[in-house]
């Protein structure tokens, strides 16, 4: 019997909420044989369980994620970096995370033949909406989903996630109670805006890659 295939897979963004489910899972799953990670700073240990030390952890500046293509060199790109305008900063600071580099992170994907690039973008995308954080996430599934040579790229749309986060969002928070309390009514065209755990977030990465 001829053996099972293994995947390799590389996660931007694994310490954030979706980051931290999706390498949890990633860790778990028997077709992945190395997980890379890239970072801002180093994973703490209690944030995942990797028994068969799959993880190749790498603190890198962002800045400067073109220096790091050959790390590209994978199955499977997983980007969970994204931010809010007031953690960022500015508009512009926001623009440069939740645009940028996961722009150049899908560049860098495409220039090493990774089979599949699967990113967060959010329910409500819409590079013509007159909200400026749901402008930029639809430029940039306009910007990805149309770049040339780039095979089985895909973006997931949450809503309002839930979960245990490091830092407090207050916004954030208040919505996911109200939506938490109206979830059961909404149905049909509404049921895309009720609030998600992250780990179904996570989930849905890995079921959008293509495993052949």
């Amino acid at each position: 019997m001829a053996a099972k295939k293994q995947y390799t897979a590389i996660v931007l963004g694994a310490s954030g909420l979706v980051g931290k489910a999706l390498l949890y899972q990633l860790c778990q799953d028997d077709k992945y044989s190395n997980i890379t990670c890239l970072l801002r700073s180093p994973l703490a240990q209690r944030d995942y369980h990797d028994p068969l030390n799959k993880i190749q952890a790498i603190v890198i500046d962002f800045d400067y994620l073109q220096d790091y293509q050959g790390y590209f060199t994978v199955d499977h790109v997983y980007c969970c970096l994204g931010t809010t305008i007031k953690k960022a900063g500015s508009k512009k600071a926001f623009r440069r995370i939740d645009f940028e580099f996961v722009h150049v992170a899908a560049q860098l994907a495409r220039a090493q033949r990774a089979s599949s690039f699967v990113w967060i973008s959010s329910v409500g995308a819409n590079a013509k909406s007159n909200n400026f954080y749901l402008r930029v996430k639809g430029e940039l599934e306009n910007a990805i989903l149309t770049m040339p040579q780039l095979d089985n790229a895909a973006a997931v749309r949450p809503s309002v996630l839930l979960g245990d986060r490091k830092e407090y969002r207050q916004g954030e928070a208040i919505a996911a109670n109200i939506l938490k309390l109206i979830s059961p009514i909404m149905l049909g065209p509404l049921a895309k805006y009720r609030p998600v755990h992250a780990q179904q977030v996570a989930a849905q990465m890995i079921s959008l890659q293509v495993f052949k």
